[in-house]
């Protein structure tokens, strides 16, 4: 089984950490055609096993789970004493005295996998690192594709190499994080269309394109450029069964409401949230922290440390302080349900593959 015959439209919802693909979201868009992806990176193996259960109990349909692969961190306390210095200028503007240390840094990776396991969604994909072959072998024999995430070509053909059934071709478009694991994130700057140029002659496998994807015009576009389907996250954030804040939703619908050709520089990258690089729409955080984000510690130590600002940010609505991933196609977003932005799409794309 290949992974362009489980749906019957080339689109994957992209799986996004951090509460947006709820089982709601990913069992709306498997049952209107396409593949939804749950987000389990930031789940406990027993939460991942439950939103499973509770996604077959809204759909029959093909769906697939999302993991960060990725190692506990050795924890040094000069590193984070000087992290928590770096952020001192936002957690001071809060009337703070310090920064608490997190209880915990990251969810143990071979524990999800299992959990990923018991769980047997369709398709499993991967981003951050590769997999052993091992662990490639186990997720076949339980009947479950493996997708890897690539930003550059020496990356794809490492998953081909080792196994996996189809790649995301990861574009500099994309919102969130970065899937670079050979090479500098700083170095991984191609936009999708080069990406799936650079790799399409050398795979033998399915390729998925990501990023900057948002009407079926772009589909028709990677389509033609030699990708089989297309992964879309963005424009699945402001349907309504995405549980973003309220006020990020919010946020991007201004965005898509302004006219002005700045609403296309909304978005930035940036490694001062996470320690990782990742596009999401500009804010004060970013920018306070921008002449010093190359010298926060790595994914997921920055990530663990910046959690209690981030749900200060939530409680108190202040989106200057939230990580807001989105693409840069963040302006063109739409509000509807995920069912009905999945037949506009398709509309679309037939509308310009019939031209």
């Amino acid at each position: 089984m290949k992974i362009t015959q489980l749906c019957s439209h080339p689109i994957i919802q992209a799986p996004m950490a951090g509460g947006a693909t709820t089982p709601e979201l990913v069992a709306a868009v498997s049952n209107a055609g396409a593949l939804g992806s749950l987000a389990a990176p930031l789940l406990t193996p027993l939460a991942i096993i439950e939103q499973a259960e509770h996604i077959r109990r809204l759909t029959d349909k093909p769906f697939a789970i999302n993991l960060f692969v990725q190692t506990r961190p050795q924890i040094d306390d000069a590193v984070l004493e000087s992290a928590k210095q770096l952020l001192q200028p936002v957690w001071q503007s809060l009337g703070w005295d310090g920064l608490p240390t997190p209880t915990r840094w990251c969810e143990d990776f071979d524990a999800q996998l299992d959990a990923l396991l018991i769980a047997r969604p369709a398709v499993a994909s991967f981003t951050f690192d590769i997999l052993h072959a091992s662990q490639i072998q186990r997720l076949h024999e339980a009947g479950i594709l493996v997708v890897g995430t690539a930003t550059n070509l020496a990356e794809a053909q490492v998953w081909q190499a080792m196994g996996a059934d189809a790649i995301c071709l990861q574009g500099v478009e994309a919102g969130g994080h970065r899937g670079t694991f050979i090479g500098r994130q700083e170095d991984a700057t191609l936009g999708i269309m080069d990406l799936l140029r650079q790799v399409q002659p050398h795979s033998r496998l399915p390729l998925i394109a990501a990023g900057g994807i948002m009407h079926g015009r772009d589909i028709a576009q990677v389509l033609q450029a030699g990708a089989q389907m297309v992964q879309m996250g963005t424009a699945f954030l402001t349907t309504d069964e995405a549980a973003i804040h309220p006020a990020y939703k919010a946020k991007l619908l201004e965005l898509a409401s302004q006219d002005e050709p700045d609403a296309q520089d909304a978005t930035m990258q940036t490694r001062a949230f996470s320690g990782r690089i990742a596009r999401g729409v500009r804010n004060r955080f970013m920018q306070t922290m921008q002449a010093v984000a190359g010298q926060v510690p790595a994914y997921p130590i920055q990530n663990a440390l910046t959690g209690s600002l981030r749900a200060h940010a939530a409680k108190t609505n202040d989106t200057e302080l939230m990580s807001m991933w989105a693409g840069q196609g963040a302006h063109r977003v739409r509000q509807m349900t995920a069912a009905a932005l999945i037949a506009t799409l398709v509309a679309e794309l037939q509308q310009h593959q019939s031209h």
